[in-house]
């Protein structure tokens, strides 16, 4: 595991000594990613930066990873879990190797098959290659997003890296791009390719770019999420699904350092603790929750970790050091984050690096096994598919005139209006209307419709549910799930690995038919079933709660004045309008409706904007750690 950063220049610029100097500054901006090992290497044309964070000891880790006779250079963030076998496939074609590392073994597998080999690795990985003979870059990015990869081309520079602050840091440069903004108030994140930050992009999951030197990025995809239902018998569904996780949770496990995983009160996490404890007994699990009844699972983490007989490790979150974590916890994000259960995970993942360097996670498996609870909303609106198109567009105009939070009101919107229209996610925080007052650039080409509309005309003949599912794979896993488990995990030096998101696992998952998916009044139907006898009897059928924070709570009470304080202060008047928000702030405080989200993905924004524009908090390194200040 590591983090990397690298410029490609073009014909007329060179590098001079300043220049290498300011990458070897930018790359140890990302040490976090990789404090036990660092690499540099340049020539006249391209400078590769590493930082490594060892859990396999073995030779060969080092890089930039030189191969191919000198020809090639690499630099590789991830872990490939069917490197063995590939290993072994090219040694009978006349491969040999000279380490034990998958870092040669992804070397090897390029060598033989060019770019083809990203769509045979298993794991997670972001992965650059300079050809110095071509002078040809080569990069990709895993199938399911699991490890970031950001770049940005201008006219004298391609700039590569695991971080955005490492690009920022070279570049100077730190505008808004306004779009990405409109975007991202209602997705809650910036979704892919977009940063918050004009013209930076992140390399979408399942796609490489081939870079040949003196001509623009090309990019292409080798991987797309696709689910195709084929009906089977749900049994052998079930025993199918429970060997494929086996297999998953086993590779997952490789390790030379202590692997630990997380633990919540829900069914992913704990089946993922009760397969890994076939395999490591001694498994420690790792929990966190907040005082406030009802938003704290800590209790049912320990009970569950009780029946399964391993020890779990809890802590509790205290308002206080909720609000003075956001200013690092932005940092570590590179682009606004409103999803509250960021913090939480961050310092999840700081209790669990005092114990261990790698845990395992159950991210993805709602998105595969359809877990969310809205993917029940087609059955509760399917009546609505039986009435003639005047009396839904009727229905619809009564609808619209009902106050705002009367009850019936958004069944009634949702059941007239289609599912493209409507769903672009898990979350949606501000609509278009909404927007349109509060941001003072909005524009109405770059409607939230706008970033979803390719991804439903790929689906537009699948069943609803697997529209959802493939919207949320392409906007919500990546935008917002796996970002903050990547950022929050390495800010604490913490390698995570997600069993769930894996190419064996996916392929089972994605041939479910629906109807197995939401079945018996629940989701996740099949995954439940394969859940029996590694999982307690109490968490098989609870409902899902995810990550709750008391967000809607603490802004009624100890955070009211700190968010007040937060829009009066920050220097965002020029891209919002501060009234729209302190109106909702009030709104929230009267007790008249529930704004809280829509308050945080704003307030998000405007601490994100303290930290790379304003610069109100500087970063300092003491004793190899960072810590903010008030600048």
């Amino acid at each position: 595991m590591c983090g990397f950063l690298g410029v490609l220049l073009k014909e007329q610029v060179q590098f001079n000594e300043d220049h290498l100097n300011d990458i070897k500054v930018a790359n140890d901006l990302i040490k976090h990613r990789g404090p036990d090992d660092v690499g540099f290497y340049h020539d006249s044309h391209i400078a590769l930066a590493f930082r490594r964070l060892s859990i396999i000891d073995i030779d060969g880790g080092h890089q930039p990873f030189h191969f191919g006779e000198d020809r090639y250079k690499m630099v590789f963030n991830g872990e490939i879990y069917n490197y063995v076998q590939i290993r072994e496939q090219l040694m009978n074609k006349g491969h040999t190797f000279y380490t034990d590392s998958d870092t040669e073994v992804a070397a090897n597998l390029f060598l033989d098959e060019g770019v083809g080999a990203f769509s045979t690795l298993r794991g997670m990985f972001a992965i650059v290659i300079w050809d110095k003979k071509e002078r040809k870059l080569y990069g990709a990015r895993d199938s399911f997003g699991i490890k970031p990869f950001y770049y940005l081309e201008n006219e004298n520079e391609l700039i590569f890296a695991s971080e955005k602050k490492s690009i920022s840091h070279l570049t100077q440069a730190e505008t808004v791009d306004t779009n990405a903004l409109q975007h991202y108030m209602s997705f809650q994140y910036v979704p892919d390719p977009l940063t918050i930050t004009e013209h930076v992009k992140k390399l979408p999951a399942g796609h490489y770019f081939v870079k040949n030197w003196g001509e623009p990025v090309t990019i292409r995809s080798y991987f797309q999420a696709q689910f195709h239902a084929v009906y089977g018998n749900e049994c052998q569904i079930v025993n199918r699904v429970k060997e494929v996780m086996l297999d998953s949770v086993k590779l997952h496990l490789q390790s030379d350092v202590p692997v630990g995983s997380f633990l919540s009160g829900g069914i992913d996490s704990t089946l993922i603790v009760g397969m890994a404890k076939q395999f490591q007994p001694d498994i420690k699990t790792f929990s966190v929750g907040f005082e406030d009844q009802g938003y704290s699972e800590v209790d049912l983490a320990k009970r569950s970790a009780e029946d399964l007989n391993v020890e779990n490790i809890s802590y509790i979150i205290s308002p206080e050091e909720f609000l003075e974590s956001l200013p690092e916890i932005m940092w570590h994000m590179d682009d606004p984050l409103a999803d509250p259960a960021c913090v939480p995970l961050y310092f999840v993942a700081r209790e669990a690096r005092k114990h261990v360097k790698v845990v395992l996670s159950g991210e993805g498996a709602d998105e595969l096994f359809g877990g969310y609870n809205i993917y029940r909303e087609p059955e509760s609106l399917k009546y609505f598919n039986y009435m003639p198109i005047g009396l839904l567009q009727a229905i619809h105009r009564v609808a619209a005139m009902l106050p705002e939070g009367m009850k019936g009101k958004s069944f009634l919107e949702r059941g007239t209006t289609p599912l493209r229209e409507r769903y672009i996610g898990n979350a949606k925080m501000f609509e278009e209307k909404q927007k349109s007052e509060l941001l003072r650039n909005y524009d109405p080409r770059f409607t939230y419709q706008s970033r979803t509309a390719a991804l439903y005309n790929q689906v537009k003949n699948r069943h609803p549910v697997e529209q959802m599912q493939y919207i949320d794979m392409h906007t919500w896993l990546t935008g917002d799930i796996l970002l903050k488990a990547d950022k929050m995990t390495m800010a604490n030096s913490l390698e995570l690995r997600v069993p769930f998101l894996d190419k064996e696992v996916f392929e089972v998952a994605s041939r479910i038919p629906v109807d197995y998916k939401i079945a018996d009044g629940t989701t996740k139907s099949v995954l439940r079933k394969a859940a029996e006898g590694f999982v307690p009897g109490h968490v098989l059928n609870r409902k899902k709660l995810g990550f709750p924070v008391p967000i809607k709570h603490w802004l009624r009470g100890s955070m009211y004045t700190w968010a007040k304080e937060l829009i009066l202060e920050s220097a965002t008047d020029y891209v919002i309008d501060k009234s729209v928000v302190l109106d909702l702030l009030n709104s929230h405080l009267a007790g008249k409706r529930d704004y809280s989200r829509k308050i945080w993905t704003v307030l998000m924004f405007m601490v994100w904007h303290q930290v790379y524009v304003e610069k109100v908090y500087v970063f300092e390194e003491v004793s190899s750690e960072i810590h903010f200040k008030t600048s």
